[in-house]
Formats: C-alpha cells, sequence, structure tokens
C-alpha cells in the first residue's frame, strides 16, 4: 500500500482561521480527515503533519523521504526564506510535490521568490484546500511512474 506524506510548514495550524478569504474555512484537522478519505479511496494511507518549526520540518523531510513513498510539502513561508528546508527537499529520496493553498505568484513580491521550485518533483499551487486532493493524485501518478520504469 502506498504511502504518502503531507507535511505543513508555518501556520498551518490556524487554518481556517488565519486570512480566510485567503485560504478558506477548513481546519487542519478538517483537512487531515479530507486527505485520509481520499487516500482510502486510492487505496493507499496518509501521514498528516504540521510545525510551525523550520528544524523541525527539515528532520520530518529526511525522515520521511525514506519511510514514504512521496511527500506533499506546503512549506508555507519557508519556501520563500529557507536555504535548509531547500536542501532536506533537494536531498530526498522520495519524490516531494510542492503545494500551496493560494497562487505565491499572485501575491506580494516578496512570495515570488521560491527557493524549493528546482527542486521538487511537481506543484499544486492555487487550488485552496482541492489542491491537497490534486496533490495527493500527482503523488500516486508520481509513483505508478516510478514503478513502470523500474
Amino acid at each position: 500500500m502506498r504511502h504518502v506524506v503531507f507535511l505543513g510548514g508555518p501556520n498551518l495550524d490556524r487554518l481556517g482561521e488565519r486570512e480566510p478569504e485567503k485560504y478558506g474555512t477548513t481546519s487542519w484537522s478538517e483537512l487531515e480527515t479530507m486527505c485520509e478519505t481520499w487516500a482510502a479511496r486510492a487505496g493507499c494511507r496518509v501521514t498528516f503533519l504540521q510545525t510551525n518549526s523550520e528544524g523541525e520540518l527539515v528532520e520530518w523531510i529526511g525522515h520521511w523521504s525514506r519511510q514514504a513513498d512521496s511527500i506533499v510539502l506546503n512549506a508555507a513561508a519557508y519556501t520563500h526564506t529557507s536555504v535548509a528546508v531547500r536542501d532536506a527537499v533537494a536531498a530526498a529520496a522520495a519524490p516531494v510535490i510542492e503545494l500551496h493553498l493560494t497562487n505565491p505568484d499572485s501575491r506580494e513580491a516578496f512570495r515570488r521568490t521560491n527557493l524549493l521550485a528546482d527542486v521538487v518533483a511537481a506543484g499544486v499551487r492555487g487550488f485552496g484546500i482541492q489542491g491537497y486532493r490534486l496533490a495527493l493524485d500527482g503523488a500516486l501518478a508520481l509513483c505508478a511512474s516510478a514503478d513502470e520504469s523500474d
């Protein structure tokens, strides 16, 4: 059974209450339940983790890239600022899909700096909560492509 790990960065624990006009009204725990449901329908399992700590996120990327088939990473603000997160993604053993609820390129200028773009396998941006379902589907498609090429 495929295993996809969803990792969330800073402030995603406030999802549903922080700037709902941008990020929606679904909480992080509600999003986790949704992802678990989508995963069960797809015949895979998910692990869902969130941290506000850059160091913890770096450790999780390293750990889970060796344990899971794929990682879906919403690094949030660390996308624009963290060389450490970038280096962890670049060294990841499993494919990493970058995910953002909004489209950073259509927001403030500082959000257009993306330190992850050239080290992730793929990206999903601007689809809101549905982006998590799209990222799960994409992660499973990447795994299937890897199987076919083996």
